[in-house]
């Protein structure tokens, strides 16, 4: 079973290159120390309603250096989207191997009791790069690693949004179900979702 350590001592273990339908050549990859600056491109271009739709604390090159900082620090594992040949960061995709009290109360509510086979996750695309179907066909290598990382259930970091349709339509697509709603700390209203994961052709 893979860990975060072993993750940033060797990145190539979850490293995959990837034909995308749009044409364009993506590595997927774990985010380095050496991504600071790449990582502020994307964030920093991200469109307003792209950055209401994601979770980070900043969009600017001291978040960029924050979130590299954490590297194999916390209980984060961080991956990105990384264009060829241009070397552009175009996703940001986020798992959090530990769980949150207030996640584990809110599903107990809803009859599901989450353990610690169970992570969060939530990924962020360029806008350039969103409603193309970069998603699909990268959620298949996501659902791979949280498998790697002993991950039997995903459930979404910070839910998604009610008002957010398409997002709604992406998780229903990759087989998550919706648990329920709730209100979140900004008053936002947002859907739990969660994905049973079946084992992979290896581990069966």
């Amino acid at each position: 079973m893979l860990t975060l350590t072993a993750v940033a001592e060797d990145p190539l273990v979850l490293t995959q290159h990837l034909s995308l339908d749009n044409g364009s050549e993506v590595v997927f990859r774990p985010l380095t120390s050496a991504d600071v600056d790449h990582l502020a491109a994307f964030l920093e271009g991200l469109s307003a309603e792209s950055r209401r739709l994601s979770t980070f604390d900043g969009y600017d090159l001291g978040a960029a250096r924050e979130l590299c900082d954490a590297i194999a620090r916390y209980d984060k594992l961080r991956l990105v989207l990384e264009e060829v040949p241009s070397g552009r960061v175009v996703g940001l995709l986020e798992f959090s191997l530990d769980l949150h009290p207030s996640d584990i109360a809110r599903y107990r509510r809803a009859g599901i009791r989450l353990t610690a086979t169970d992570c969060r996750f939530g990924p962020t695309l360029a806008d350039d790069y969103q409603g193309r179907g970069v998603g699909t066909q990268v959620f298949p290598l996501i659902a791979d690693v949280a498998r790697r990382f002993g991950k039997r259930r995903i459930i979404l970091w910070g839910g998604v949004l009610t008002d957010n349709p398409r997002a709604i339509h992406y998780y229903e697509k990759q087989g998550f179900r919706t648990v329920g709603p709730f209100v979140g700390a900004d008053g936002t209203q947002a859907l739990d979702m969660i994905l049973d994961l079946h084992p992979s052709r290896g581990q069966q």
